[in-house]
């Protein structure tokens, strides 16, 4: 592959969080070929069926049967999606206490105040 064609692809991450923005705006389940039109990027019709499988293989997307196929629809929205691959980070690591306190004292003002905010609340609700 010429320098010039590889330079013309796309970061396989950014193609992922495109798919994943397209069927979180739809709302609904979609098949592999209407979230390559809404992506309207002329990606192969494998290569979209090939994403769409592999995030279901991870768990990221809930498979229904469609005419002549599947439709797929995200198991969590945005937010939940990005949580849970902090508490599998955290989950993975010996030293959670060492991970928690880097990440905290590395908060905005803000995130800090939200984070106490929401950990009274959590607090609140559960007993």
């Amino acid at each position: 592959m010429s320098d010039k064609r590889r330079d013309d692809r796309r970061p396989h991450g950014e193609l992922v969080a495109d798919v994943l923005a397209v069927l979180w705006e739809a709302g609904e389940p979609m098949t592999a070929q209407q979230v390559n039109e809404a992506l309207d990027k002329g990606l192969a019709r494998t290569t979209m069926a090939t994403i769409l499988t592999r995030l279901y293989g991870k768990g990221t997307l809930r498979r229904l049967p469609a005419p002549r196929g599947f439709a797929y629809e995200p198991v969590e929205d945005a937010a939940g999606l990005v949580a849970g691959r902090m508490r599998r980070e955290l989950e993975s690591e010996p030293r959670r206490d060492l991970v928690l306190k880097r990440f905290v004292s590395s908060l905005s003002g803000d995130d800090e105040e939200t984070l106490r905010r929401l950990l009274v609340e959590a607090e609140d609700s559960s007993g």
